[in-house]
């Protein structure tokens, strides 16, 4: 089994130093949280993932979810394990403490992720749903249904699901089948089949709350004329508690590659009885604020088992032997495999992904809490622009190197890597699945390219990367080095978004085919912005604590050495256009 130990030195560095954001220290509802509550906050955090939720990943994998006479068994250890997690509040972290949560900020919940993540992700998906339910009612439900469904959610006492994929549809959801007829009464009974439904039904909760995307007997074709409604498994009673049974079934359990201990389901819906979220027709609207949360969390996922995959990798590493080195230390036999160059390459590049990652993280947290708490309007919708554009890259980015990285570790390993024992197999099977749900990640580009860059808002990637270029002006000769190479690379980047949008309008298969190649030079470029931060602050405060910036300094070398420069190999493939793509016979 892996081992794990929560990076909090890591993000306590980011939380501390990383927080000079003006707009988010405008925010009057977090001047409270201090640097020392979060830290405790990380510590327990920490905790319970190495002692409590690691083991159930091993468990989870050997003893998979079961379906047995219409009731989903989760793995040994998790019912004990979920009920600890709700105990602690570990659920309630980011919730409104109007519905009992503990109002933390997201740069404090999005660290929680990481580390879930890393411990257990099957495990995780059991609550992740629960969050994202919570803020879509939260956001758009009436207050009457607010009271009724949230405390017990945020709670962890019910959970939560996202319910839109059908056998017929898939990302294309105007296409979807499943039927809503109103009743007299103002409820409507819902009918038709959801497939690939993350915690669908389990035996971890008192009820589960499915939010349900369907269509209205007069509603139009298309997206158009698609609702959201409220149905849980059991009726809840006017005066709170669980009522019967409403009229879902589990058809069955997916067998999948990985995430083996999460209950993937087919979800029959027959005349179950739902409420509406929002407005009618109006419900795809309503559940992109769970899916757009959600999205970015994946990406937290990917990084979370990088994470766990690169600190497994160095321990390897360090004790293993294998051959010898030009340099070598050993008089009597082989090196430690750290000694070989290539492995050594490959453990930064891991290294320096990940870190640039997390510091890119804490930053979209800190634009997504402005986006919805900030005073000002106008700087509430700049933050929100930039969250939009940067939900794709971070979705579709961190999971890609996530698979890049658990295959990496795989190789570290050798052959223990590919067998069972050592759990490094079972990092690359679980974070298979980041890449595709929740909207594949060719399916993010193309959002990307066609949807977010500009829109109704405005220039959006103009903007942004104007941003970073005025953010990245810093005068200081130590860091130059560093900000000539991110400038070299944005200028690189804007010409490849002045050739994209020219492709959009002129070339659209041209656009398309590069869809995925600009998403990742977006996505470099990004990173490196967000190690600029860092390099700010290490440079400046070098002597507070000389082997940590110093070791960040090196990090962050090797990134802008050997990461960013995949930005400019991206621009140059697509430049050759789509042609000979698209004219290529299969026959």
């Amino acid at each position: 089994m892996p081992s794990y130990t929560a990076p909090v030195e890591d993000m306590m560095f980011l939380y501390e130093k990383l927080r000079n954001n003006k707009n988010y220290n405008e925010l009057e509802k977090y001047k409270e949280v201090s640097s020392d509550l979060v830290r405790d906050i990380l510590e327990e955090a920490a905790k319970i993932n190495q002692n409590i939720i690691l083991p159930l990943a091993k468990a989870g994998d050997e003893n998979p979810t079961v379906l047995e006479n219409g009731v989903v068994r989760t793995p040994p250890g998790y019912k004990e394990a979920y009920q600890k997690y709700i105990e602690d509040g570990w659920t309630s972290l980011s919730c409104d403490p109007k519905y009992g949560g503990q109002g933390m900020p997201k740069t404090v919940s999005a660290f929680f992720d990481e580390m879930l993540s890393s411990a257990s992700l099957s495990f995780k998906l059991y609550s992740e749903l629960s969050i994202g339910a919570y803020n879509c009612i939260n956001h758009h439900a009436s207050d009457e249904m607010k009271n009724k469904y949230l405390p017990k959610i945020v709670e962890g006492k019910w959970s939560g699901t996202m319910c839109l994929t059908e056998p017929v549809c898939g990302t294309d959801l105007g296409l979807l089948k499943t039927k809503a007829v109103e009743q007299d009464n103002g409820t409507y009974k819902i009918s038709g089949q959801k497939i690939f439904i993350t915690s669908g039904d389990h035996d971890l909760t008192e009820n589960i709350i499915h939010l349900v995307l369907a269509r209205v007997s007069d509603s139009p074709a298309g997206t158009k004329g698609i609702s959201l409604f409220l149905v849980p498994k059991f009726i809840v009673k006017e005066d709170g508690s669980v009522g019967q049974r409403n009229g879902i079934s589990t058809g069955s359990i997916e067998s999948k590659m990985g995430i083996k201990g999460s209950a993937t389901c087919v979800l029959n819906f027959d005349e179950a009885e739902g409420y509406m979220i929002g407005q009618k027709d109006k419900g795809l609207n309503a559940m992109f604020t769970m899916m757009n949360l959600e999205r970015i969390v994946v990406g937290i996922q990917g990084l979370g088992i990088s994470e766990i995959a690169y600190q497994n990798s160095l321990a390897y590493a360090k004790e293993r032997k294998q051959g010898k080195t030009n340099n070598t230390k050993s008089t009597n036999g082989a090196d430690f495999i750290i000694e070989h160059a290539d492995i050594r390459r490959s453990l930064l590049n891991m290294k320096s992904i990940i870190e640039g990652e997390r510091a890119l993280c804490f930053w979209l947290s800190q634009q997504t809490e402005v986006s919805l708490y900030h005073e000002d309007k106008s700087i509430k919708q700049k933050a929100l622009n930039y969250v939009s554009l940067m939900t794709p890259v971070v979705k579709s980015l961190f999971t890609d190197l996530g698979m890049e990285i658990t295959n990496d570790a795989m190789q570290i390993f050798g052959g223990y890597g590919y067998t069972k024992d050592q759990g490094i197999e079972q990092l690359y099977r679980d974070n298979r699945i980041t890449p595709i749900y929740e909207g594949t990640n060719s399916v993010q580009a193309a959002d990307l390219v066609f949807r977010k860059l500009v829109n109704k808002n405005g220039d959006i990637i103009d903007d942004y990367l104007k941003m970073i270029e005025e953010e990245c002006s810093s005068s200081d000769t130590k860091i130059k080095p560093f900000v000539e190479d991110l400038k070299n690379s944005l200028t690189d980047l804007k010409e490849f978004t002045s050739w994209i949008k020219d492709k959009i309008k002129n070339q659209k298969d041209d656009a398309s085919a590069a869809c995925n190649d600009y998403l990742k030079a977006l996505g470099y470029v990004s990173v490196a912005f967000a190690w600029i931060k860092v390099l700010e602050v290490s440079f400046r405060d070098y002597d507070e604590n000389k082997k940590f910036h110093e070791e960040k300094i090196q990090t962050a070398q090797f990134y802008f050495n050997r990461v960013l420069p995949r930005a400019e190999s991206h621009f140059k493939s697509v430049k050759t256009g789509s042609d000979y793509i698209m004219k290529f016979n299969f026959n």
